[in-house]
């Protein structure tokens, strides 16, 4: 059971962090009070077996009550000698790059007051924070670091450098029905040769095995189909690099029956094989 408590200085990218938690698979709670904090940890040694919570990231930062952050160094303490696996990541940005961020985004810093300026804010916050960042397991200092960086950053911490595989929705549609808008890529294979006009054929799907049979007898199916999986082989590591967890492909013929349902299964065990998680969905079959 591993516990990341996350926190740092407003602007400093936690909201950044917390998502790319969220991707890797992490139950994500934002801005969780601290007197909650004990109880979750609590929890969470009770269910060490539930897979859902089996990660678990919790967002804290000088929102909460000054009190209350005065309590969080020793339940932290409290919590690396639980069952729980417990770390703490401190995110931290300079105070003019800070002043600058929040200039250009036009959003109210959570503490400044009627008199209290910006500046004074992001002082208050770094005092309030500093006993978290002494517990902090690792720091990351986010002045130079754009969004995309802090992603890596953070799944280097946790997974190393490799990016995690992206999930793939594979969809086969067919035309006359309309293209579908919530993709990434559309490919269309009505070049191919038309299972449909095989009367033994028509009523078969691409996902019978008669009607791949009949494709695949064809050159041009096979070189289609390598022709997709190498343009994906060499792209989706740049994808994934670039923080995409995800793609949705969607692959059409005429009737959304025979070839891209075909080419949709076909692309979906070539990608799970190499050990994506991989949605298969054939939206005109019912």
């Amino acid at each position: 059971m591993k516990l990341v408590i996350l926190s740092g200085l407003s602007g400093s990218g936690k909201s950044v962090a917390l998502h790319t938690l969220e991707d890797l698979g992490f139950y994500c709670i934002d801005n969780l009070p601290i007197f909650l904090l004990r109880e979750l940890i609590k929890g969470l040694e009770r269910k060490v077996d539930d897979q859902a919570l089996s990660s678990t990231a919790v967002g804290i930062d000088a929102r909460t009550s000054p009190d209350d952050l005065g309590q969080l160094p020793q339940l932290i303490r409290e919590a690396r000698t639980s069952r729980v696996d417990c770390q703490v990541l401190f995110l931290e940005t300079d105070t003019e790059t800070l002043i600058r961020r929040f200039s250009e985004t036009r959003r109210k810093h959570p503490l400044t007051r009627g008199d209290r300026s910006l500046r004074e804010a992001i002082q208050l916050d770094q005092e309030l924070l500093e006993p978290i960042r002494q517990c902090a397991d690792v720091l990351i200092d986010t002045t130079e670091t754009n969004v995309h960086e802090l992603r890596d950053r953070v799944r280097g911490w946790l997974v190393g450098s490799a990016s995690p595989k992206a999930s793939i929705l594979l969809k086969s549609f067919g035309f006359k029905h309309g293209v579908p808008i919530d993709v990434d890529f559309v490919f269309d294979v009505r070049c191919l040769p038309n299972p449909h006009w095989q009367p033994e054929l028509r009523m078969l799907s691409g996902r019978d095995a008669e009607v791949a049979s009949f494709l695949e007898a064809s050159p041009d199916v096979i070189r289609m189909r390598d022709d997709m999986t190498t343009f994906f082989e060499h792209w989706i590591p740049s994808f994934e690099t670039d923080g995409r967890s995800y793609l949705t492909i969607a692959i059409g013929c005429t009737g959304g029956q025979h070839r891209s349902v075909y080419m949709t299964e076909a692309l979906g065990r070539h990608f799970e094989a190499l050990g994506h998680k991989v949605m298969v969905r054939h939206r005109e079959l019912s």
